[in-house]
């Protein structure tokens, strides 16, 4: 069946995870996998859907966890590894679709609009998930609809490893026997707001009148009302590693007070870091730059695994700064940037960081966004 008007396809790589350690230990297959902390503290970063069958879920504490399924596999996570098959899949997509958007670490979103002139949207689908399984080994779901949100719900329902079409007549007719929990972006406390109202159902909120949405929930009651009747005209933006995050600094006067000027790279790494969370980024590239007094500007930057972490981000700062400054000569100017950004709730690193960790983070990011966000500071210890 052709798709008329726009074609969006929604590209997920299942339980992402717990997949590519299957896919680096054969012996993992068709067994209940969990990933995460190692300790009792930590919590649940991913887990397999036999692991889900025991009640299991990601953001758990893990020591609840090992209550539900003991005989589970517990596995620490090795976030370079999940980066670096992020990267793989991102460079096969890249080299065949005319204009995709990198959603998250794991997921995609494609425009192939017009594509039935030529080829065939399902059949064009099929052969590039075929491509990524093929030469990565990690499954992989999509959903092809008319436009970004039905396309995730598509891909949601394809799960494990399928496939959905929706054509524009259909849209409707798959949507509404669905409960509300599918919509994207509906949290847990819009979910009992509408439960309370008697709303379970994709059909029952596609019904309701617009206005009252709105009083309710504001503008984002109007979102929801528009997903529910299958309307987004929301565009595939095209994915860029440029597209970045940072800041710099220019002196008063030209310095080499290195503890000074590491201090500040410090701050700056701090700062930028809590506006990656506040925009639900990640980055996976750090670039630090050096002006001189001559006016020289010398730059370094290194690949690193996805995260939006203070405390893993700040090493790799620190280390490319000692790799930089080598001509021992006044600095005029130093900055920091954060590129190659995709979008992720996976803010915390679940595999070294306790739950105590998790909720320092969002105790301060939650000062930040109330008081500012310099007004909560790092201590920064000199570095040799």
């Amino acid at each position: 069946m052709e798709m008329t008007g726009r074609a969006i396809v929604h590209i997920d790589l299942d339980t992402f995870f717990v997949s590519v350690e299957r896919v680096l230990n054969s012996s993992l297959r068709g067994k209940p996998v969990i990933i995460g902390g190692s300790s009792d503290r930590g919590v649940v970063a991913a887990c397999s859907y036999e692991a889900r069958t025991y009640g299991v879920h990601s953001a758990m504490p893990m020591k609840l966890c090992k209550r539900l399924c003991p005989n589970a596999i517990y596995i620490r996570g090795d976030m370079d590894q999940y980066s670096k098959y992020s990267h793989w899949v991102t460079d096969i997509i890249s080299s065949k679709a005319p204009l995709f958007e990198k959603a998250s670490i794991d997921e995609f979103y494609l425009d192939v609009s017009g594509m039935d002139r030529f080829y065939g949207c399902l059949q064009w689908s099929k052969e590039l998930t075929q491509s990524i399984s093929h030469e990565t080994g990690l499954p992989v779901s999509f959903g092809l609809t008319p436009n970004k949100t039905v396309s995730k719900i598509a891909t949601g329902e394809a799960k494990p490893q399928g496939q959905k079409q929706v054509c524009n007549n259909e849209v409707r007719s798959f949507l509404n026997p669905l409960s509300i929990k599918k919509i994207p972006m509906l949290g847990p406390q819009t979910y009992k707001t509408l439960r309370g109202m008697g709303i379970a159902y994709i059909e029952t909120l596609s019904a309701m009148p617009a206005e009252l949405m709105q009083q309710v929930l504001g503008s984002n009651g109007i979102m929801l009302w528009e997903r529910a009747n299958g309307i987004d005209n929301t565009p595939v933006v095209a994915y860029s590693e440029q597209k970045s995050i940072g800041t710099e600094d220019t002196f008063d006067s030209d310095s080499t007070d290195i503890n000074r000027i590491k201090a500040l790279l410090v701050r700056m790494t701090e700062k930028i870091a809590y506006q990656l969370r506040s925009k639900n980024k990640l980055t996976s590239c750090v670039t630090v730059k050096i002006r001189y007094s001559n006016f020289d500007t010398h730059t370094m930057q290194c690949r690193i695994p996805y995260t939006s972490c203070d405390h893993t981000l700040i090493p790799h700062v620190k280390e490319l700064f000692d790799k930089l400054y080598q001509r021992r000569m006044l600095i005029r100017l130093v900055g920091v940037r954060l590129s190659h950004l995709v979008a992720g709730a996976y803010q915390i690193n679940l595999f070294d960081d306790t739950s105590e960790m998790i909720s320092l983070y969002q105790a301060i990011d939650r000062m930040r966004k109330r008081f500012g966000d310099d007004k909560v500071k790092r201590a920064v210890v000199p570095w040799k």
